[in-house]
């Protein structure tokens, strides 16, 4: 029974932040400021919950860390999304017998 009040309360929660925006924003946002930074939220919070986990999942937090910085790198230079995610597999496989 408890589960399904905080299910409840969840959903409650979650269509309120979804719903109250729409409500109190009928007109386009003019504000380049305001939309610069809702433009940058969605990926501001996709690295604040990825990137401790890229370093906290590893046996060592240095392989996940040089695993993250070769990633960047190979980002950088134009990897696409599954060979970077290949490549920071290897290291930390390679990092993880010798760390």
């Amino acid at each position: 029974m408890k589960n399904w009040i905080y299910i409840a309360i969840m959903a409650l929660v979650s269509f309120a932040i979804r719903a109250t925006p729409m409500t109190l924003f009928q007109k386009p946002i003019k504000n380049k400021f305001i939309q610069s930074f809702l433009y940058y939220v969605p990926y501001a919070t996709l690295a604040v919950m990825t990137f401790p986990a890229i370093v906290e999942a590893t046996n060592s937090p240095l392989a996940g860390a040089v695993a993250l910085a070769v990633g960047i790198v190979a980002a950088f230079l134009g990897a696409g999304l599954f060979p970077v995610a290949c490549i920071c597999c290897a290291v930390v496989f390679i990092l993880e017998f010798f760390v």
